[in-house]
């Protein structure tokens, strides 16, 4: 009666040692433990790894190799089984902008630069005002584009505005901007053939869902969330993605986000915004 009970890792009650001491989770369970707590990022460290990783994601993805024959076959059931499914618009959507120079011009620039541009100022936000939710958000957004990979080689897939036969306007081409890494005298620089699943969509919509989730006032958040919309338009419009590479996009970010959240327990916008600064001697995990 009135005897006191500790908890355990699981939930449950125990009773407390005879000895009177603390009960300690197994060393494993607290190794698993320090590795998932939020803690501060290091800036040379996030830096380093920001650069090395988008060097071996764009080493990678131009090393797969340039299946033209299977890329122009998957090319072409994509459009059929758009066609099945009443969606296949890409075509009528891409002769429209390209009629409005001004108009896909400006997407032309959009397409080659604010995916990479927006998605490093993200990070940097993130990093910056919410470091306790950094590690969480860039799991899922360096998962998101390490499965990608995989799609890129397990599916070759040609872009419309190389399905001359399909009448799609490569627009860079057509308006000589300097707009995508697949076009004109970059070509030979980039595989033309990676366009399953589209990372364009998988990052914007990785930073439209952080924005929306974190920023407080409200025009950011509308903003955050048009962002994926806008580019959703964009590689449609520009004839560089059918409407299905863009769920492939979303599928790789889901597989991200559910692999960050199996990690850290809760997704990024639950866990603590901020990182308490903790004294070695006062954390009762390094206590001999």
């Amino acid at each position: 009666m009135g005897e006191a009970t500790v908890r355990t890792l699981e939930g449950r009650t125990a009773a407390p040692s005879p000895t009177g001491e603390r009960i300690q989770p197994p060393a494993d369970h607290r190794v698993l433990r320090r590795l998932r707590r939020p803690r501060r990022p290091r800036l040379w460290f996030e830096v380093l790894l920001i650069a090395v990783s988008y060097w071996t994601y764009s080493l990678v993805r131009n090393a797969v190799p340039e299946q033209r024959t299977a890329a122009e076959r998957n090319a072409d059931w994509i459009w059929q089984t758009e066609q099945t499914l009443h969606i296949a618009v890409e075509h009528t959507v891409n002769r429209a902008v390209n009629s409005v120079t001004w108009l896909v011009v400006g997407m032309n620039y959009y397409y080659a630069t604010l995916h990479f541009i927006l998605t490093v100022g993200v990070l940097v936000w993130l990093y910056r005002w919410h470091p306790g939710r950094y590690a969480a958000a860039r799991l899922a957004l360096f998962a998101t584009t390490a499965v990608a990979l995989l799609g890129y080689y397990l599916y070759p897939l040609a872009p419309p505005r190389l399905m001359s036969d399909l009448g799609f306007v490569d627009t860079v081409v057509v308006h000589h901007t300097w707009g995508s890494m697949a076009s004109g005298n970059l070509a030979d620089m980039s595989n033309q053939y990676a366009a399953m699943p589209s990372m364009h969509i998988g990052w914007s919509t990785w930073c439209g869902v952080t924005i929306a989730m974190l920023a407080r006032p409200v025009w950011a958040k509308v903003l955050g969330a048009l962002y994926p919309v806008t580019t959703l338009l964009v590689i449609v419009s520009t004839a560089n993605h059918f409407w299905l590479d863009a769920v492939g996009g979303l599928v790789c970010l889901s597989f991200g986000f559910g692999l960050s959240y199996a990690w850290y327990g809760a997704v990024p916008s639950r866990l603590t915004r901020q990182v308490a600064v903790r004294s070695r001697q006062r954390d009762p995990e390094n206590a001999p």
